[in-house]
């Protein structure tokens, strides 16, 4: 199998973190695409992604697999064995919920105010910004972080009793907001404990000391 992905990137950081958990990325050839260069938006790259994002997962038969959560969901159940996506409907259901909640309220958040109200990726890729949206989105964001807060102030993990694909969508909020230098509010105090132990993971820890500058 083959990712096509930048190293740094937060997106890109979900699958290797998932991976990593699932211990198989040895068996993963990794292809980089610039997102600096714009290299995820060119012609022939949206042959593999019509979105023109990373990662995108190619498997053995050609199929070409993008988005964080399908690529999570299907290298989950590739062992019979899904550890991050849940075992029974209920934990499969509140994973799903909690990871688009942690994409819509903090990730994808993030990811807006970086393209809109920075210089993101430079002119060349940034053909259009809305820095009042920029703007918005960050502040959004912020309040997404308060409301992971609260929720981990009454359980151990951002889906209830264990580690999922849920808290790895929450640590690439984690490491984007590193990369725009949007501090976690210190009052999130329930968020900042749950990232400390995030990173004594080792999948956490290696990806972390992979994106630091």
């Amino acid at each position: 199998m083959k990712i096509y992905d930048w190293p740094t990137g937060p997106y890109p950081a979900r699958v290797r973190i998932a991976l990593a958990e699932k211990q198989m990325l040895s068996r993963i050839k990794f292809v980089q695409i610039n997102l600096w260069k714009g290299e995820h938006k060119t012609a022939d790259f949206r042959t593999k992604n019509y979105s023109g994002t990373v990662p995108v997962l190619e498997l053995d038969d050609g199929t070409f697999l993008a988005e964080c959560t399908a690529i999570t969901v299907y290298l989950d159940t590739l062992d019979g064995i899904p550890t991050l996506t849940g075992r029974t409907p209920r934990e499969k259901g509140v994973i799903q919920m909690m990871t688009k909640r942690a994409e819509i309220e903090m990730l994808d958040a993030i990811s807006i105010y970086f393209h809109h109200a920075t210089p993101g990726l430079g002119p060349k890729v940034e053909l259009y910004q809305n820095r009042e949206w920029g703007l918005y989105q960050r502040d959004k964001a912020l309040r997404g972080m308060h409301y992971f807060d609260a929720l981990l102030k009454k359980q151990p993990f951002i889906a209830g009793e264990n580690f999922s694909m849920a808290d790895i969508a929450v640590i690439g909020g984690f490491i984007f907001a590193a990369v725009v230098k949007l501090p976690i509010p210190h009052e999130c105090s329930a968020l900042l404990a749950w990232y400390a132990r995030m990173q004594e993971r080792p999948s956490v820890r290696d990806q972390l000391a992979t994106v630091s500058p």
